[in-house]
């Protein structure tokens, strides 16, 4: 969602369907008090400290609805952003804003929310080399906002499908029949430029992916002991994740055991969105 091309590809769709989800027929609230065109322009104020993210978004709502609206930006995705802070003028017909208002909201307030909490997350890794991951743990229909929101808070994509990458998770290894045989299909089954990760859950579940050849293993719900005793097992043969129910609250517990990355799955199910309100809406 770096430029126009990107937005029309993948969000456009998207987009027109929340329209269409909060407008069926017509907005008769909008219409009841507005029965023509006139210009005007409302403010978007925060009411929250965060990160901000989702501002072309927020744009591209109201413009799906009228091409001549414009938005006069005084922030940009990635800033710190003020409880009271003026951070966009929304320029355009009355009934347009109106109308538009709840959905772009809605895509602003959730990406910011992401975005604020990752930020708080991969602030507690900074220093360390391990990095901060996503997961495919996203709202329906929402994922490209979602995983842009994560980049935007400081934290990095996971893969971002079934089609992206190859993870072989406990029920995979069932379906299987056991670790190796697992890695052994997928060696055979997928293009060689593809990595290969697997998920284990104990030491001797490390000890059969490092000699079946995985390129990352997965370290799922284990303790910090059983972590470092699995790192070195591992002895960089593979790369390193940890993951499994891990949130603000305790990642720091984490940040000294070495891993090469933490995934979190509450970067985008457990973001709260941060409080933002279009207000002063006034003809121009």
């Amino acid at each position: 969602m770096n430029d126009q091309i990107t937005m029309t590809l993948n969000a456009d769709r998207l987009l027109l369907q929340a329209l269409q989800e909060d407008i069926t027929s017509e907005d008769i609230t909008t219409n009841s008090v507005m029965r023509g065109p006139a210009k005007g322009e409302v403010e978007l104020i925060c009411k929250q400290d965060g990160i901000i993210a989702g501002l072309l978004v927020f744009q591209r709502v109201f413009s799906l609805l009228d091409s001549q609206t414009t938005c006069t930006f005084f922030c940009k995705d990635g800033d710190r952003v003020q409880k009271g802070q003026r951070m966009a003028i929304v320029t355009g017909d009355i009934r347009v804003l109106l109308s538009g208002e709840r959905v772009a909201l809605n895509f602003l307030q959730r990406m910011s929310g992401i975005a604020t909490y990752t930020r708080s997350v991969a602030e507690l890794l900074k220093g360390s080399k391990t990095k901060l991951l996503d997961t495919r743990k996203t709202t329906p229909n929402m994922r490209i906002f979602e995983k842009y929101a994560v980049k935007v808070g400081g934290g990095y994509n996971h893969r971002f499908n079934l089609s992206d990458g190859i993870l072989l998770k406990d029920n995979h290894i069932g379906a299987a029949g056991s670790v190796r045989e697992a890695v052994r299909m997928a060696k055979e089954y997928a293009p060689f430029v593809r990595k290969i990760e697997i998920e284990v859950e104990n030491l001797d579940m490390v000890k059969e992916a490092v000699e079946a050849g995985a390129d990352i293993i997965m370290l799922d719900n284990m303790s910090p002991e059983q972590m470092k005793e699995a790192i070195a097992i591992i002895a960089g043969r593979a790369q390193t994740e940890c993951s499994g129910n891990v949130t603000r609250e305790n990642v720091e517990q984490l940040v000294d055991i070495g891993v090469d990355y933490i995934s979190s799955g509450a970067l985008t199910h457990s973001a709260p969105i941060l409080d933002i309100s279009l207000k002063n809406l006034h003809a121009v």
